[in-house]
């Protein structure tokens, strides 16, 4: 699926449960959110998503840090939105989260930056002139997640520069 489409289902799911937390946006949705506790090695599973009949659960790993918790949620949000009608699929377990080998991972994190990120903010900072990194750090994401954030704004088309960095499918594991 293209970047257009899922930027198109982002600004869907924004006006349509007007919520921009991940949590509330979770419940909002009616998509059942477990918390488990799934240990904090490099291996360890991060999250997964996973619909059964009609039940949709997201669960993330607990022993994570918030700011990945918050990242992990939105990238399973974008999994149960994107990928709930796949034939076939019952889960997505994110062993290696951000995994761009996976056309459903990399379609999970382009939603995720697009969700997290607004368009206008990215830009503001990048028209004050903050660098790559700082821009990343005043979004509190990884610079890796504002990686995806600028494929989506190049092919929406603006002109931004070519990030010092491009994303890699482990970027995640280091973090707690």
């Amino acid at each position: 699926m293209s970047i257009e489409y899922i930027s198109s289902e982002v600004k869907r799911i924004r006006k349509k449960y007007d919520e921009t937390e991940p949590v509330r946006l979770c419940r909002a949705m009616g998509v059942l959110l477990l918390n488990e506790p799934m240990g904090d090695s490099p291996e360890a599973c991060k999250g997964f998503y996973l619909r059964h009949a009609r039940e949709q659960v997201i669960t993330v790993n607990s022993d994570l840090s918030e700011e990945v918790r918050r990242i992990i949620l939105m990238h399973e949000i974008g999994h149960s939105v994107l990928h709930k009608h796949v034939s076939g699929t019952k889960a997505f377990h994110d062993f290696k989260l951000f995994d761009e080998t996976s056309v459903y991972e990399y379609e999970a994190n382009i939603f995720a930056a697009d969700f997290l990120m607004e368009d206008d903010k990215v830009l503001g900072l990048l028209n004050d002139d903050i660098s790559f990194f700082g821009a990343a750090a005043e979004l509190n994401v990884p610079p890796e997640l504002l990686d995806f954030k600028f494929r989506v704004l190049k092919r929406k088309g603006y002109k931004v520069i070519d990030p010092p960095i491009t994303a890699h499918g482990n970027f995640l594991k280091n973090f707690h």
